[in-house]
């Protein structure tokens, strides 16, 4: 397991620099086997560095995709696979150890599309929004995947978020769950900018 201060979601990428003892002696040992994949985790509290840190029992599988060394890091590239849910904590050996169950996949259903569209207009909305006061990861003309589940999750990804909200979308037991939450968080979460801004526009927002 490799907690991190952010999220991973299904269908997305993560770059990690490694160059802690305990999660190189990871990366050695998973390296063995065919996909080479750990759990990502979210911290609830510490940090990153030095273990000791709480850890949310939500996470995703990341399987490595490249891999660089140098002599003091390892640098990689993983993509967000399967949801899993931590059943129990293991010792460290060194590193992060859990059992695990691997949750359900959501189900796309073509009658959600109406719903997908306003999300997706929500989400970029946002993302333009949020530019204007900040610095985003992610512009708001982005591509999304041409599969509509990966694309869902994408959007989830993407919209900005703190991963307090991110974690709720990671929980979703359903498509039109996390469609739904995704509007409904994304719309917040970019009037609350507007507000912060002083924002007098009138204009209607995909989601309301």
């Amino acid at each position: 397991m490799f907690p991190l201060g952010s999220v991973l979601f299904p269908h997305m990428p993560v770059l990690l620099r490694v160059f802690e003892d305990r999660y190189l002696i990871m990366l050695s040992r998973i390296l063995k086997s065919e996909p080479a994949e750990f759990g990502v985790v979210l911290i609830e509290r510490g940090q990153e560095v030095g273990g000791g840190e709480h850890r949310f029992p939500i996470g995703t599988v990341a399987q490595i995709a490249q891999l660089q060394t140098t002599d003091a890091l390892v640098g990689l590239v993983a993509e967000g696979d399967r949801r899993i849910e931590v059943v129990n904590w293991l010792d460290d050996d060194p590193y992060p150890r859990a059992e695990i169950r691997v949750l359900d996949e959501l189900v796309w259903d073509d009658a959600l599309q109406p719903v997908r569209e306003r999300a997706e207009q929500t989400v970029r909305r946002a993302l333009a929004v949020a530019s204007e006061y900040s610095d985003q990861a992610w512009s708001a003309t982005v591509e999304l995947s041409d599969d509509p589940v990966a694309a869902v999750w994408q959007l989830a990804a993407i919209a900005p978020l703190g991963p307090m909200d991110q974690v709720t979308l990671l929980r979703s037991v359903s498509m039109r769950q996390l469609l739904d939450t995704v509007i409904e968080l994304t719309l917040a979460a970019a009037l609350t900018l507007a507000a912060d801004g002083d924002d007098d526009s009138d204009e209607e927002w995909p989601g309301e």
